[in-house]
């Protein structure tokens, strides 16, 4: 990072805006949107976050920074779209990849305007906006706009009167002629207005014909466009992926602080977690659970029905690992960067077993306690390279509460880092997982009977005697006589033989 990198860096705001990042010759190669300009810029100059090869590729030739400093983040989505589609940087091509893109479609010269998302431009006619990456970001900031500028999203077969929409406040009424079609046009090209990035030139152009109508005592009118400038005024307060990027921001934290407590070589991009979850030994699962980059990666999740039988979480840990670091599944699944066991000493222990009868002492692994956020680290077997100086250095940054035995060194962050809240989520979705599986489980052992274990009743049968008796109680209880009159004279023989062996057993 050159001098001018780093005195800009210290000059960024922290509003909504429009970043461009420049290569030597001044060339823009990337232009990106950021809720607070200051959070989302300095990222990307982080030493220790851990970047994709297209974006260290991106960094690497960044020369210069500028931004434009917006009032909402609508104004940064909208001209953001507009500038890479006027300029395309390269990056901004070369780091979209196959990734889906949104574009707004409005079909300005219908005698039925809508306007609507597509995937895919096309050349009918209509005006395409975009291509917008976040799709749920310009779903808000749409209707956020729909009610400064009321449009139609589609058009409605065989009605006559205005919609719901329309008494929303959200819809032109062209059904039954609340809105001529010369009026609908021109607010639709307001919104195309505001699509392009021209908001300070809408809000002046709306200001002006406000009181143009008010000076004619067109009161009515002038109240419309009062009504639009307060809905645009609104938007400030409206976030559309401010919420995602700090999000963002909070989980790159966390890895980083992470990593460096650990002292990994890199924050770790995949994390598995491992729970148990069984009533008094019974239906016991295990659940593994994957974090990708700080995010739960739910198509990665695996569950287990475990053998070994009983109340032992240590003998369960040990079988989950072992299973789950075969060598076909590590060829399946691949490796994470780090495990982490929920549970104390006794589970880590058993953990910690597996992982080296699997030849891969290696693995970062760690147990966390549970309440409390609390990790557990073996001195000798957790880390491939544990240095105490260094990790009781990193746990007094911190503030982490730490603890120690003959073999175990126990850290407990702040309840406020970031750190705790990652694990947090990595605890919850293991035990959310494994006890979904457990129940489950559960729920289909209580559907089944002891009438499941007699060799010839079938389903029609067992509906039938638990009609008659009300329980497969009621039915062991049932006499030889009682069972014939429900099945007949030789089925009842049958099963009144079954049932007094079981009752012998």
């Amino acid at each position: 990072m050159n001098k001018r990198i780093e005195s800009k860096l210290k000059q960024l705001p922290t509003k909504p805006g429009v970043y461009f990042y420049k290569d030597a010759a001044g060339e823009v190669i990337y232009i990106g949107k950021a809720a607070s300009l200051r959070g989302r810029v300095r990222q990307y100059f982080q030493k220790s976050r851990a970047f994709d090869p297209k974006t260290d590729a991106l960094v690497a030739e960044i020369a210069d920074v500028e931004w434009t400093e917006l009032e909402t983040e609508v104004d940064a989505l909208f001209l953001e779209a507009e500038l890479v589609r006027r300029y395309l940087p390269r990056f901004n091509i070369l780091l979209r990849d196959d990734k889906s893109q949104s574009f707004v479609r409005i079909n300005y010269k219908s005698d039925y305007p809508t306007v609507s998302l597509t995937r895919r431009p096309l050349d009918d006619g209509a005006e395409y906006f975009g291509p917008y990456m976040n799709s749920l970001a310009i779903k808000r900031a749409l209707r956020c706009l729909r009610k400064a500028f009321p449009y139609a999203v589609t058009r409605p077969a065989g009605q006559k009167r205005a919609s719901l929409y329309y008494h929303l406040g959200l819809d032109p009424g062209l059904e039954d002629g609340r809105t001529s079609l010369a009026d609908y046009r021109a607010n639709l090209r307001k919104l195309m207005q505001y699509l392009r990035g021209q908001r300070v030139a809408l809000t002046r152009e709306i200001e002006r014909d406000m009181k143009k109508a008010a000076k004619a005592k067109q009161f009515e009118a002038a109240a419309e466009l009062r009504n639009q400038l307060q809905a645009l005024q609104e938007l400030n307060r409206q976030t559309l992926f401010g919420d995602s990027e700090r999000l963002d921001i909070s989980r790159d934290w966390a890895l980083v602080e992470l990593a460096k407590l650990l002292g990994l070589a890199r924050p770790p991009r995949r994390i598995e977690g491992f729970d148990i979850s069984h009533l008094q030994g019974t239906d016991t699962t295990a659940s593994l659970v994957v974090f990708s980059n700080g995010l739960p990666d739910k198509a990665a999740y695996r569950k287990f029905k475990l053998r070994s039988p009983g109340n032992d979480d240590t003998g369960h840990i040990h079988e989950t690992l072992t299973r789950r670091l075969k060598e076909d599944n590590r060829r399946k699944w691949g490796l994470p960067d780090l495990i982490l066991i929920d549970g104390g000493k006794g589970q880590l222990t058993a953990g910690l077993a597996a992982r080296d009868a699997a030849g891969l002492s290696k693995l970062p692994t760690v147990g966390l306690a549970k309440r409390q956020e609390e990790i557990i680290i073996h001195r000798t077997k957790s880390l491939p390279l544990l240095d105490e100086q260094r990790l009781a250095s990193q746990a007094q940054k911190l503030q982490a509460y730490t603890s120690q035995s003959t073999d175990f060194i126990s850290l407990l962050p702040p309840a406020t880092s970031h750190l705790v809240k990652l694990l947090q989520r990595i605890r919850d979705e293991s035990h959310r997982f494994a006890l979904s599986y457990h129940s489950v489980l559960k729920s289909g052992r209580q559907r089944s009977s002891l009438l499941d274990e007699i060799p010839g009743v079938g389903e029609i049968t067992r509906k039938k005697l638990i009609r008659r008796f009300g329980s497969a109680r009621g039915v062991l209880a049932a006499s030889p006589a009682e069972l014939q009159a429900v099945l007949g004279s030789r089925r009842g023989t049958q099963l009144a033989a079954a049932l007094a062996r079981l009752k012998s057993i």
